[in-house]
């Protein structure tokens, strides 16, 4: 039989996060780095390149390390899933850093296997219902700004009121194309936006393109 192998599988949602906590606690529990598995995905799309790789090194018998159980899906089924997959059809043994009582090395007979479960369903019902949590009150939240006048997102790019005059300056040739950014205070692309949108108000003033 060939000696127990043991990976370690780190997960962070976006770029921006710091995965060191997580190697930092598989590095402590002796997973060597080249068996570190490590993805940077967001939880929308939620591809893991890294996750199928681990999958398919996997042998029965080996051992998984996670820090926390959310690490191995977005939602209360997705974990579920998974662990299903990783204990029953691969054969690994899991051990969840975080959460002791989840470690099937311990506990192989029924009564074992039966609380690892329980806090299994327990422990990603309760993760998932904190992420919908802070959803919703993020939601609120913004609704709430919203209500008060808080605008989101790039604010507006206004034109300045001088703005056909610098126009026409510029079209009579009287200052360079350079002057008239200057004095719009508008980059190129801005400039050229706003003035397709200048011409075609002076063919039809009821139009609204110069906003």
């Amino acid at each position: 039989m060939e000696k127990q192998k043991i990976f370690g599988y780190v997960r962070v949602s976006s770029a921006d996060q710091n995965e060191e906590r997580q190697l930092k606690a598989m590095r402590q529990m002796g997973v060597q780095q080249d068996h570190i598995f490590v993805d940077k995905q967001s939880g929308k799309n939620f591809m893991r390149p890294q996750y199928t790789k681990l999958t398919h090194k996997l042998q029965q018998g080996d051992l998984l390390y996670l820090l926390s159980i959310d690490r191995l899906g977005r939602n209360y089924k997705e974990v579920q899933e998974q662990w299903r997959m990783l204990t029953k059809e691969i054969g690994v043994d899991i051990c969840v850093i975080d959460m002791p009582l989840l470690d099937t090395r311990a506990g192989k007979d029924l009564m074992g296997t039966f609380i690892a479960d329980l806090v299994l369903q327990i422990l990603s019902f309760v993760a998932e219902s904190e992420r919908d949590n802070i959803r919703k009150r993020q939601e609120q939240g913004i609704a709430v700004a919203k209500a008060k006048g808080v605008k989101f997102g790039r604010p507006k790019i206004k034109v300045p009121l001088e703005f056909p005059e610098i126009v026409a300056e510029w079209e009579r040739k009287e200052i360079t194309f350079d002057e008239a950014l200057k004095k719009s205070g508008l980059s190129q692309s801005t400039f050229y936006r706003k003035l397709r949108g200048y011409r075609l108000l002076r063919q039809n003033p009821l139009s609204d393109h110069l906003r």
